[in-house]
């Protein structure tokens, strides 16, 4: 597992073998964070949630490209200690990696993001529920991005709040976000270009 930019560039974690988790390929990795990069400057007081947080794989991304806060939720025993040693092994205090159920914590969970990023098992029967809950809970700030990995199979597009879908290799990203802002803005520029 590399970490592709900033602070911890190119440094490496071995995962062990014996892991469940599916990371994020570097290849997908890389072009994801390409496109974040028109979406978010990550430099910029950002809060972000990373959902089956699995490696930590992205955690450590975001960490490295100067997130403020990441919050990281694995069920895991095993991914969760890996993670912690991670960041322990990087001595960084900006990430907080949880121990519990995803679904639980959306419920339960009264702060607001800036970056959400979820890669639940491909196989999760719920995994077409977490656009959902994210919007329902209202865990993304007003002009925040959630982004969902996903398997091909799935399509978000007829979703209210899906902005764009993005697909390397076997792995598919759907965005989102409040998108009435974006519109009432827009129309709002118009209506001053009209008068």
């Amino acid at each position: 597992m590399r970490v592709i930019s900033g602070i911890y560039k190119r440094r490496r974690f071995d995962v062990p073998h014996t892991f469940k988790a599916r990371p994020t390929t570097d290849f997908a990795k890389e072009n994801l964070f390409n496109v974040l990069n028109n979406y978010i400057d990550f430099e910029d007081s950002v809060i972000a949630l990373d959902l089956f947080a699995g490696t930590g794989s992205i955690s450590i991304e975001l960490v490295s490209r100067g997130c403020d806060k990441v919050i990281s939720v694995e069920k895991d025993p095993q991914h969760f200690a890996f993670i912690n040693k991670i960041m322990k092994e990087v001595k960084t205090d900006k990430c907080f990696v949880l121990k519990g159920d995803v679904f639980k914590y959306i419920e339960r969970c009264n702060e607001k993001f800036d970056f959400i990023f979820a890669d639940p098992p491909y196989a999760l029967e719920k995994l077409p529920e977490i656009p959902n809950m994210i919007f329902k809970y209202e865990l993304l700030k007003k002009d925040g991005l959630f982004v969902l990995e996903h398997g091909k199979d799935l399509s978000f597009e007829s979703h209210p709040n899906f902005i764009e879908h993005r697909y390397y290799g076997s792995v598919n990203f759907s965005f989102f976000g409040y998108k009435e802002d974006t519109q009432t803005e827009s129309s709002t520029a118009e209506e001053k270009t009209n008068e």
